[in-house]
C-alpha cells in the first residue's frame, strides 16, 4: 500500500514509515491516566513533550471508554475538549483527533479545530455520525467494535463487521483517502481474541485502508504479564513492534518515546536490503 493521506495540514505516506498518535486524556476517569490532563496547562504541556519526542497526531478524548464506563452528555464532553483542541490549534500545527463517539461532539470538536474522528463505534453508534465526517471533512477512523461477544467464528465474523463499517462510511460519500481502521483490541474480545488478532493482524491489510493499531496498556497486556496499568510499557512495546512487522500504519500509544524507539528500529531491520 502505497497513497497520501491527508490529515489536516500534513501529508502522510502511507507504507513509507510508521506513524505515531499520541493519546490526550482529558478525563477524570480513564483507564490508566484519568485526571492527569483535564486541567488545561497540565494537557498542553503534556502536548508539547509528546510532539518533542516525536508524535505525529494528538489525540483528544473526553470520555473514558474503559470497561464500565459512564457514560456522560454531549454538552459535557464538549466542555472538556473544545478548549483543549482550540489551544492545540493555537499553539501548534500538528493534526488532531477527536476521540468521541457521538456526531454532536465530533462536529464541536471539527469546529474548533480536530482534523479526524476517531469513532470506537466504526459509525454505527449515532446515526449521524457519518454524515458529519462527510459534512465536515474531515477524516475518520473506523474502529471494529460490537455490544456482544457473540460470534460464530470470530475472525470471519470480524472481517464482516469490518467491511460492513467501511460500506456506512462509503455509502456516507466519505472518499477512500479519508479512511483508515482500527482492529479494536480489547473491544468486545476476549482476551484470546485479542491475541489471536494480534497474531493475524495482517487481515487489516485486506482492506486497502491505512490500518491503526491501539493496545497501549490494556487489559491483553495486563492479563499476559499480571501487572497493573502502570507498568504494561514493555508489553505495549512488544504489540506495537508486532503491528510494524504486521503492517500496520498507525501505532495510538500513551507513551510516544519509547514506542517510537521500538519503532524505528523494526522499521529499520524490516528495510535492510543486504542478502545474506
Amino acid at each position: 500500500m502505497q497513497k497520501i493521506m491527508k490529515i489536516g495540514s500534513k501529508e502522510f505516506a502511507i507504507g513509507e514509515r510508521t506513524y505515531l498518535m499520541g493519546i490526550l486524556n482529558v478525563t477524570p476517569d480513564s483507564f490508566s491516566d484519568g485526571g492527569t490532563h483535564n486541567k488545561l496547562e497540565d494537557a498542553l504541556r503534556h502536548t508539547e513533550r509528546m510532539i518533542e519526542e516525536g508524535v505525529d497526531i494528538i489525540d483528544v478524548g473526553g470520555e473514558s471508554t474503559r470497561p464500565n464506563y459512564i457514560q456522560i452528555s454531549d454538552e459535557e464532553e464538549i466542555e472538556r475538549v473544545v478548549p483543549i483542541i482550540e489551544a492545540i490549534r493555537k499553539h501548534w500545527d500538528i493534526p488532531i483527533s477527536i476521540d468521541t463517539y457521538k456526531s454532536k461532539v465530533a462536529k464541536a470538536a471539527c469546529q474548533a479545530g480536530a482534523d479526524l474522528v476517531n469513532d470506537i463505534w466504526g459509525l454505527k453508534y449515532d446515526p449521524d455520525m457519518a454524515a458529519v465526517v462527510k459534512e465536515m471533512n474531515v477524516a475518520v477512523c473506523l474502529m471494529h467494535n460490537r455490544k456482544q461477544i457473540d460470534y460464530n467464528n470470530f475472525l470471519d465474523d470480524f472481517q464482516a463487521d469490518m467491511r460492513e463499517i467501511i460500506q456506512i462510511a462509503k455509502d456516507a460519500g466519505i472518499a477512500d483517502d479519508k479512511m483508515m481502521v482500527d482492529p479494536g483490541i480489547g473491544f468486545a474480545k476476549t482476551h484470546e481474541m485479542n491475541l489471536a488478532l494480534m497474531k493475524h493482524m495482517e487481515i487489516m491489510n485486506q482492506f486497502g485502508y491505512p490500518v491503526l493499531l491501539g493496545t497501549s496498556r490494556k487489559s491483553m497486556i495486563g492479563n499476559v504479564l499480571n501487572v497493573p496499568v502502570d507498568q504494561r510499557l514493555e508489553g505495549t512495546i512488544a504489540t506495537s513492534v508486532i503491528g510494524v512487522m504486521k503492517g500496520c500504519h498507525f501505532i495510538r500509544v500513551h507513551d510516544v518515546k519509547e514506542n517510537l524507539k521500538a519503532v524505528q528500529v523494526t522499521e529499520a531491520i524490516l528495510k535492510c536490503s543486504l542478502n545474506l
